[in-house]
């Protein structure tokens, strides 16, 4: 998610903090200077066009017109250079080992906390924890194969791991839909560029997908996509992926359990399923382990992954890592499993359930951002510079009533990337999600990612949800 308003001149990717031009981005410097408004205003609107007839919509839950709402795209891309891609790809592979050894160890042996490392209640009071997985051994061990890492970037050098996702990030049809639109768009610009391509992606996610199916599955597993169905906000990319990777898109009631084995069924009868990829939050995967009134899931899907019949991806239980009080471990977290000192930063983080951090927050609420530990999407949050003294008084309410369930940081200025809005060429702020795969072979990491913009002049909520937008990301290839 995006954070609070800038305290200081934010770091521009494409003329730095003076009006050079930084490197990678002087052909594309060189021909925005060459571009008439009228005709970047003629390419947005194709691009729009492309987008309709593809289909693309996210939903806005409790909006009317939430199912014909499109995600505005900027047309003016974003770049990063081969070494600064190298950099990052480093750190969120650390990451996302730590990751896992994290969760391998709270369901296991939970040596982090008898270290006095991350409390206890942090991890068995966490709303996202699941005792059902106590002391399961996983497939090849991994809980997290697809995580989306949330960077924002404030100077040259700098790059911030802002959150972890890893239940079950979206996003990754929009940075492919968004390659596909500026190729047909721009072929001149891509022309001059030497870009890392995206469009292997779907190869690399049903590689990594089956390379953690049971050690029983056959030589080619059966993969299938568990969707909530068509009302869910992102069910455009549920049904994008499963086409893209050729395999079958299930809802609950396509699935059943026999002898605690999943099959699905199929015109030529029932078909054992190895591996689902699960759109699905786990208080719906099942109505016999979690929520009872649950429609959306299979019966009896938690005693085939306990038999070690099927995978999941992600595991059950992964919400723990991704909880924002358990993110201001990170770098705890990774010293104590790798030995190794983190390669992305955090952004420094006061956890409101510690005396002396609340103390701190509640005399400092017009200069900090203050999230929920389990918030999303831009919602539940307080930003102290763009509030009000009412809205930060009824805020230091909920702090003090329920400590535990807040984090605060600094605010920080957000890089802007040049953006294409009605008034012209701009500025706006924005952060990276890339998509990395954890599978029993390797890790993968398709180079860019998806780039959320705030559209809104001096807003730095990216989310779609709240006005953001999506650019192409270009990695350069050296």
């Amino acid at each position: 998610m995006g954070i609070g308003a800038p305290m200081v001149v934010a770091f521009d990717e494409m003329s730095g903090t003076d009006t050079a031009c930084r490197p990678g981005y002087e052909v594309l410097k060189r021909w925005l200077d060459g571009t008439t408004p009228e005709l970047l205003g003629h390419r947005r609107a194709e691009a729009e066009l492309l987008f309709r007839r593809m289909g693309i919509t996210f939903a806005v839950y409790g909006e009317a017109e939430a199912e014909e709402r499109l995600i505005p795209f900027d047309i003016i891309p974003r770049i990063i250079t081969g070494s600064e891609w190298t950099h990052l790809a480093r750190g969120l592979e650390q990451r996302v080992k730590a990751l896992n050894a994290f969760l391998s160890d709270v369901y296991s042996r939970g040596e982090i906390m008898k270290a006095g490392i991350v409390p206890e209640d942090l991890v068995y009071r966490n709303p996202y924890y699941r005792p059902e997985m106590a002391g399961l051994r996983l497939p090849h061990d991994i809980y997290v194969m697809i995580g989306g890492i949330d960077i924002v970037r404030v100077d040259p050098d700098t790059f911030y791991v802002l959150e972890d996702n890893a239940r079950t990030p979206s996003g990754v049809s929009y940075m492919l839909e968004n390659r596909e639109v500026m190729m047909r768009l721009f072929p001149d610009l891509f022309a001059e560029h030497r870009i890392a391509p995206v469009d292997n992606y779907p190869d690399a996610l049903l590689a990594t997908l089956k390379s953690v199916a049971p050690k029983t599955a056959p030589g080619d597993p059966t993969v299938a996509l568990l969707t909530p169905g068509p009302f869910n906000s992102a069910y455009y990319e549920h049904s994008f992926l499963a086409d893209k990777l050729g395999v079958e898109l299930v809802e609950g009631r396509d699935l059943m359990v026999r002898d605690n084995v999943v099959y699905m069924r199929t015109t030529e009868g029932p078909k054992r399923v190895d591996v689902i990829y699960r759109r699905l939050d786990d208080d719906f995967l099942d109505p016999l382990s979690f929520r009872p009134d649950s429609m959306l899931g299979c019966p009896g899907l938690m005693n085939a992954y306990r038999a070690g019949t099927v995978s999941l991806a992600n595991a059950v239980g992964t919400g723990v890592a991704d909880d924002k009080a358990v993110y201001s471990y990170m770098p705890e977290i990774v010293k104590f499993y790798l030995g190794e000192e983190p390669i992305l930063k955090n952004v420094p983080t006061y956890r409101c359930r510690e005396a002396d951090s609340l103390r701190y927050v509640l005399e400092h609420l017009e200069e900090l951002v203050v999230k929920e530990v389990a918030g999303s999407g831009g919602y539940g949050m307080l930003i102290g510079p763009a509030s009000d003294k009412k809205t930060r008084d009824l805020f230091a309410e909920k702090l003090k009533a329920d400590p535990d369930n807040f984090i605060a940081q600094p605010t920080l200025a957000l890089s802007t990337s040049p953006t294409f809005v009605d008034a012209g060429i701009a500025p706006r702020h924005v952060d990276l999600r890339p998509f990395v795969l954890t599978g029993a072979d390797r890790v993968r990491i398709v180079p860019g990612g998806l780039t959320r913009v705030a559209l809104k002049e001096g807003s730095l909520i990216v989310n779609s949800s709240q006005g953001g937008g999506t650019k192409d990301t270009w990695v350069l290839d050296a």
